[in-house]
């Protein structure tokens, strides 16, 4: 399985002026040929390097510099189209992809083959490729394990990333997908806004300090917004990065505790298949804001991939009904849930927290989905 490892770059000034440098440059190029194959309808990379790559190398552009460059602008119009043949890029931002060329912002991620970029992972430091000349000896560093991964299981291309003042270098593992282990049981979790994970155990991630802390930003940012001046702007755009990472912190919490929890136990991780959730609710006006951010996406994303990494089964089942169905007569009602918070079954009188009922009715119902997967095939 492909893992992305982030690492900081320890640029000294000469050496951060010649990576600005360079990435300027790459980008500047990156536009001229991103024009050029809008206008002359041009997908391969082959036919869009016999057009650009002269003026690349006239530009200060190394060969391999040149070719990484074009097929960035080919892998930006492939994802494109990609987006819009599934259609998950329609209506007025699908006609501007349309009509217009790809830019690319004068600080856009490079990305760089082991010919431009080589590592010494002994004394940490990168040999790189740039506009004024190879640099030699730029230091970097990361997290130890990190850097262990590194060195056992980096493959292709680094990314180089001018990010909120920081260089850093995102790099791609290729790290072998350990054995799953066929569980002996189910934790089901369930995913909300208040409650931002509950699981059949009981065990509670509570949303409430998230969303507070996001409607403090919320304010912030109108106070922010009503200013309209350059240096707000810029303010602004900090405050969302900054919020944005703290969800991310937030949600990378919550599935390590889960999946540690998972393969400590043997089990496997139940969770709801909420695709297309927002299009099947139709929030007050009050609560749209709320439920447009709302990160369960990320959050299931998070708990997938650390679950393959821990050897972990993950399964989704239907959402329908799992916070008002009785787990014990099986009675299902919408007056079952009293309000957000309580659930009470009017058959068997069954009650306790609706989000642990619907933790346990998703557990249920993997229980079930699994038994069937294995049934073994009749004989012949």
């Amino acid at each position: 399985m492909k893992v992305v490892v982030q690492v900081r770059l320890l640029p000294c000034a000469a050496q951060a002026a010649a990576l600005v440098a360079t990435l300027h440059a790459c980008n500047a190029a990156a536009d001229n040929a991103s024009k050029m194959a809008f206008e002359r309808g041009v997908s391969s990379r082959n036919d869009l390097q016999k057009l650009v790559y002269g003026d690349m190398r006239a530009a200060g552009l190394g060969a391999q510099a040149a070719v990484r460059t074009v097929k960035k602008v080919v892998d930006a119009y492939a994802s494109v189209h990609a987006r819009i043949r599934i259609g998950s890029l329609a209506g007025p931002g699908k006609a501007k992809a349309e009509s217009k060329a790809i830019r690319f912002r004068e600080d856009a991620a490079q990305p760089f083959d082991d010919r431009m970029l080589s590592w010494r992972y002994d004394d940490q430091t990168v040999s790189i490729w740039t506009v004024a000349g190879r640099l030699k000896g730029v230091r970097f560093a990361g997290h130890p394990a990190q850097l262990a991964m590194l060195v056992a299981h980096r493959q292709g291309e680094s990314d180089l990333v001018f990010r909120g003042g920081k260089w850093l270098l995102i790099a791609t593992c290729e790290v072998p997908e350990p054995e799953v282990v066929p569980p002996t049981d189910w934790i089901g979790v369930d995913r909300g806004i208040i409650n931002l994970a509950t699981t059949s155990d009981g065990e509670n991630f509570q949303g409430r300090r998230l969303r507070r802390y996001r409607r403090w930003h919320a304010r912030k940012r109108a106070e922010l917004q009503a200013r309209r001046t350059r240096s707000a702007t810029r303010r602004l755009r900090r405050r969302v990065r900054r919020e944005h990472r703290h969800v991310t912190q937030v949600n990378h919490e919550i599935a390590k505790k889960l999946v540690a929890v998972a393969q400590r136990t043997g089990r496997g991780i139940a969770l709801e298949d909420l695709s297309g959730i927002r299009d099947r609710v139709r929030p007050r006006r009050d609560q749209r804001a709320t439920h447009s951010s709302w990160p369960f996406r990320q959050l299931g994303a998070f708990i997938e991939y650390k679950a393959k990494r821990a050897g972990v089964q993950v399964i989704t089942v239907d959402a329908r009904h799992t916070s008002q169905m009785c787990p014990r007569c099986g009675h299902t009602a919408r007056n079952n849930r009293l309000n957000r918070d309580c659930f009470r079954c009017r058959q068997c009188g069954l009650a306790g927290p609706s989000d642990h009922v619907a933790g346990i009715n998703v557990r249920d119902r993997a229980r079930s989905v699994w038994v069937l997967v294995n049934v073994p095939e009749p004989a012949a």
